[in-house]
């Protein structure tokens, strides 16, 4: 395949969503840094939610999350009586993406995906997204799933099979972003995508565990720099013009609000129990949250449930602001994806999703690395138990029955959230500690560039726009 040049159409763009990036740890990133010192750089506004899938979807539409429905990580579906995160379908996006203006402009404008939410069943021509193996005795694989499909075998043929264990979870690291560099590298290597949009998730995991300002966590943002900088030197020998963003910044957090569980001590949150655990039943509930790191979502059945779900809430330590219909309207979040009213964490405070009172009573679901079954995000699962003392003896001996194939449950997550040191979701307090955008152009950017208007930026510099 020929390599294009810039004179051959669009100027080629590669654009990393670098997760928890801020101007704070740019000092620890060098290769970054001088990107935005030979180039250009400013503070970039975000969404409320300020989180993955709300953020990604509003610079790639141009649109806040009332227009384009993508109101946090997950919500609940109301038309299936379900609480679901971390849905993985393009369809659930409403608006123009970013490459549909591209291909109005220059037909047959060229996109991959690697790792960027809301891929599949996306109208890019080369994907890659996380997507373990659910096998019918139960077991969960790694893996990931392409377009076109061959893709699958060659990556892994090369690179091994995604390592989905070490994206998230205890034993997240620098391993899983490595994986996707290295998956970029080849893509553009091969298939000289005019638009490359590449998602670098390693940031998250030491700043939830441990804070922003810990060394652990310095060490993780210089660990991440260095594994760019092959990428970045592909794509400076490309002629790429090269987009670094993020879509939040993660601040300090000590203290876990369960939301739930003062709705539940004020009989609007109902359960059901099944094998003496209990099972949220949003269904029957008058009012329950779906929290998602510092802003929960608050669902209410019936009109006349308003002023009690606001009385269970109004004064609950950790919860700064509770919005109601104007307020979610002033924040762009008035999309009938959005709870009833949307509680928003005090800057030190993010929520849980708990809802039992009795540990015992807890589901099994629990103490799993299971994001697709627990009704709110849990960043305890990147932590083992630390008052189990047999939790690596558990965990090894659930590996040897994976290893053997063999049905297995890695129960090691704690049920104890106060191990948080880090957070996000609010709209940051300063633009030290907010999102940035870098890009390898000078004065491609101006003192402060919104979330908006990043799908017009990028195709301005990639001579579209």
């Amino acid at each position: 395949m020929t390599r294009p040049t810039p004179s051959d159409g669009p100027t080629p763009l590669l654009v990393l969503d670098v997760v928890g990036l801020t101007p704070r740890l740019l000092d620890h990133m060098p290769h970054l840094k001088q990107l935005g010192q030979s180039g250009s750089r400013a503070p970039l506004g975000t969404v409320l939610p300020a989180v993955t899938c709300a953020a990604q979807s509003t610079f790639l539409t141009g649109t806040m999350p009332s227009e384009h429905g993508i109101v946090g990580n997950g919500w609940y579906f109301r038309e299936l009586g379900d609480v679901l995160l971390w849905r993985q379908h393009n369809g659930l996006v409403a608006g123009d993406r970013l490459w549909d203006a591209a291909r109005r402009a220059h037909p047959g404008y060229t996109v991959a995906n690697i790792c960027w939410w809301y891929a599949m069943g996306a109208d890019t021509d080369f994907t890659v997204t996380p997507r373990p193996v659910y096998y019918a005795d139960g077991r969960k694989e790694p893996d990931c799933y392409t377009r076109p499909p061959a893709l699958h075998d060659e990556l892994t043929d090369k690179l091994g099979t995604f390592p989905l264990f070490h994206f998230w979870g205890p034993g997240a690291d620098l391993v899983s972003s490595q994986w996707i560099i290295d998956a970029t590298r080849h893509i553009m290597a091969t298939r000289h995508p005019d638009l490359t949009l590449c998602y670098l998730p390693h940031l998250d995991y030491d700043l939830q565990r441990f804070g922003p300002d810990d060394p652990r966590s310095l060490k993780a943002a210089a660990d991440l720099d260095a594994a760019l900088a092959p990428l970045l030197d592909d794509a400076r020998a490309e002629g790429r013009t090269v987009v670094a963003l993020s879509e939040y910044g993660i601040t300090p957090v000590s203290r876990p609000v369960d939301i739930n569980r003062a709705l539940r001590r004020a009989g609007l949150l109902e359960v059901h129990t099944q094998d003496g655990m209990e099972y949220l039943d949003p269904m029957a509930s008058r009012a329950f949250a779906v929290a998602d790191h510092q802003v929960a979502h608050v669902y209410v059945r019936r009109p006349e449930d308003l002023d009690a779900t606001r009385a269970a809430l109004d004064g609950l330590p950790g919860i700064e602001q509770l919005l109601d219909d104007e307020g979610k309207k002033a924040q762009h979040l008035d999309h009938p994806r959005a709870g009833e009213l949307v509680a928003v964490a005090e800057p030190d405070a993010w929520f849980t999703y708990y809802y039992w009172l009795d540990d015992d009573r807890a589901p099994d679901f629990a103490q799993l690395v299971e994001i697709h079954r627990k009704p709110g995000y849990d960043p305890v699962e990147l932590f083992m138990d630390p008052l189990d003392p047999y939790v690596k003896v558990k965990a090894a001996g659930a590996l040897a029955r994976k290893k053997l194939g063999m049905r297995y449950r890695m129960a090691v997550v704690p049920l104890d959230a106060s191990p948080i040191r880090g957070s996000h979701g609010r709209l940051p307090a300063s633009d030290d500690d907010g999102p940035l955008l870098i890009c390898s152009t000078p004065r491609a950017v101006g003192d402060r560039v919104a979330a908006t208007d990043v799908k017009q930026l990028l195709l301005r510099l990639a001579g579209l726009g």
